[in-house]
């Protein structure tokens, strides 16, 4: 029998918790409707779409369990609250990531897409701000929600680098 992806294992249930899936199976590739996701926010027309696209976004990203919500996993700088792990396999780098508010859940799998599965070299090439330019973001996000967005970038390229673990 083949092992669920973690993905697969979340859309039967309404949390992630580490005692309901093994460490092997928290970090895999995105699924490719949240991938399609973020090309529907390239492609809205306007800012009200692509936000509710963003909403929807973090919709689909599932929730973190409590006591995944641990301080050391909270990243400074986030108006919200914004938790994020790291592991690397194979020289890739994955990530899981959950906010307590749904716009930056959306702007955290927005992140994720572009850099989950990642090596190091790729993560450290990539520009937030050209990303979100190319999203045609750039400019619609308030300033503490910028500020919270670079954050989660930076602490992406720290956890690639292994600065923090």
């Amino acid at each position: 029998m083949a092992i669920k992806t973690f993905y697969e294992t979340t859309q039967l249930m309404t949390l992630i918790s580490p005692k309901n899936i093994p460490d092997s199976q928290l970090f895999t590739d995105l699924p490719a409707d949240v991938i399609a996701a973020v090309n529907h926010i390239e492609q809205a027309k306007n800012w009200q779409d692509k936000y509710r696209h963003i909403m929807l976004l973090g919709k689909q990203l599932p929730t973190l369990a409590d006591n995944f919500k641990q301080a050391d996993a909270q990243v400074k700088g986030c108006e919200s609250q914004a938790w994020l792990y790291h592991h690397q396999l194979n020289g890739q780098h994955y990530y899981l990531a959950d906010s307590d508010a749904r716009i930056v859940k959306g702007l955290i799998a927005i992140l994720l897409v572009a850099n989950q599965g990642k090596t190091t070299e790729q993560i450290n090439q990539f520009d937030v701000s050209h990303y979100f330019d190319t999203l045609g973001l750039s400019g619609q996000l308030s300033p503490s929600r910028t500020n919270g967005l670079a954050a989660l970038a930076n602490a992406i390229k720290l956890y690639a680098n292994g600065v923090i673990t």
